[in-house]
């Protein structure tokens, strides 16, 4: 089986040498990808399968140009380097000629590398060698690849230029894993059962919980917690094709996105779904609330307290690092008109159905709870019907967020969607 091996030949040449000998060892065919960006002076024995003047070229640039960038403008040099590396990893995966990848790297390195395994679907077995990864300092950078892919990594705690007996070490540790990872290979196979991805948290896990015991005896249920980096992972599984409808409970990272919370995912997040013509049914659950921890943040002059004027609305301090503060009622008609622009793009809209509990969002929005405001619920709920497409299903629920009746609404708006799947929109 072919395995991609991804490095930097003028920095690397010994350690990339020794996991291609490996590889070739466990009877496996190496792929070399050179993503060299240095000056170019140091020459390789080892001969790339594509260099890194072809990587660059599929990122738009000469490699000459890119090493010029080098000086003032590294980081756009290294995206550019980084979107050519991804085409032709996904060019080998899509020819059915990669079938892992392994790199080792420091900083530009890891950077290129991880971009790529990005790229790449679920599954696909993908290694990275890295003497940066554990580093605080890039530790949120980082973040979000390693929390949205299954990406594999080494830490070498030592700098991975030169072949001493530890480099060595770890070099045929990662050669021999990256090998292991292909011979037992498994990629993920659609059941019997039908598999949905579930998004919740803790202000809805009891209606989450009711959900999963109507479903699980007819579906497979994949829960993602939603904490912006948990459900955007779900996001990016969904657009991959691996689930036959998404039940997302607490798409509230989007409204986060909007104002600048917490959870905040990026302006796709309610993108998963759009063209995998599967039924997409939705909660309004966190759109109630902005995450705004820590407290700290009160008096220290935040812009985001200080924009949203957070310190005079109705707050859950839950501990010092966790603090959310109640949406107004403007940003729940913000909400409500940046749902619909999304939703509307949806090609088959009657696929798509958003379920409101009528008595709170969530366990905060209840009467009685720390965030209860049913004017600004309210709100949301007509904004939605003013701006949604009439195609897209609204039904309210005269019962909480919480409750086995809240459930029983979910599954049925998903079989009621299962049942319009594949007609004409």
């Amino acid at each position: 089986m072919s395995i991609v091996i991804v490095g930097m030949l003028d920095e690397r040449e010994e350690a990339i040498k020794l996991i291609k000998k490996q590889i070739e060892r466990r009877g496996h065919q190496p792929i070399l990808i050179d993503v060299s960006i240095g000056t170019g002076a140091v020459e390789s024995t080892l001969k790339a399968d594509f260099g890194c003047d072809e990587i660059a070229r599929l990122g738009g640039m000469k490699i000459e140009e890119i090493r010029a960038m080098l000086t003032k403008e590294r980081e756009k040099a290294t995206s550019i380097m980084a979107e050519g590396l991804s085409k032709k990893v996904l060019e080998l995966y899509k020819a059915g000629e990669l079938k892992g990848m392994i790199a080792i790297a420091g900083m530009t390195g890891t950077f290129l590398s991880i971009t790529a395994m990005k790229a790449l679907p679920f599954g696909l077995p993908k290694l990275l060698i890295s003497s940066v990864a554990a580093m605080p300092a890039y530790a949120g950078r980082l973040s979000e690849y390693f929390g949205l892919r299954d990406i594999t990594v080494m830490h070498t705690v030592v700098d991975t230029v030169g072949l001493n007996p530890l480099v060595r070490t770890l070099t045929i540790n990662g050669a021999n894993a990256i090998c292991g990872m292909v011979e037992g290979l498994e990629p993920p196979q659609k059941e019997e059962r039908p598999s949905i991805a579930l998004t919740e948290f803790g202000f809805c896990d009891k209606g989450a919980h009711y959900i999963r015991e109507l479903l699980e005896k007819d579906y497979n249920l994949v829960s993602f917690h939603a904490t912006g980096l948990g459900d955007r992972a779900g996001k990016e599984l969904v657009s991959q094709g691996l689930f036959e409808a998404f039940i997302d409970l607490v798409p509230a990272s989007f409204s986060e996105y909007l104002f600048g919370g917490n959870r905040a995912s990026g302006p796709d997040r309610l993108d998963g779904a759009r063209d995998q013509n599967i039924p997409y049914i939705l909660a309004p659950c966190g759109f109630d609330m902005i995450s705004c921890g820590p407290i700290e943040r009160k008096d220290k002059g935040d812009p985001l307290w200080v924009s949203r004027n957070l310190a005079e609305r109705k707050l859950l301090i839950q501990d010092a690092m966790r603090v959310q503060a109640r949406t107004s009622v403007e940003e729940m008609e913000i909400i409500a008109k940046a749902i619909a622009e999304k939703l509307n793009q949806y090609k088959n809209k009657k696929l798509v159905k958003f379920v409101i509990p009528k008595r709170g969002f969530s366990s905060l929005s209840v009467e009685g709870g720390a965030l209860y405001d049913p004017v600004a619920d309210r709100t949301l709920v007509d904004g939605l019907k003013r701006n949604l497409d009439p195609e897209i299903g609204i039904a309210e629920v005269d019962t909480h967020i919480n409750t086995p009746e809240f459930a029983r609404a979910v599954v049925e708006a998903l079989e009621e969607s299962f049942g319009t799947k594949g007609k004409s929109p």
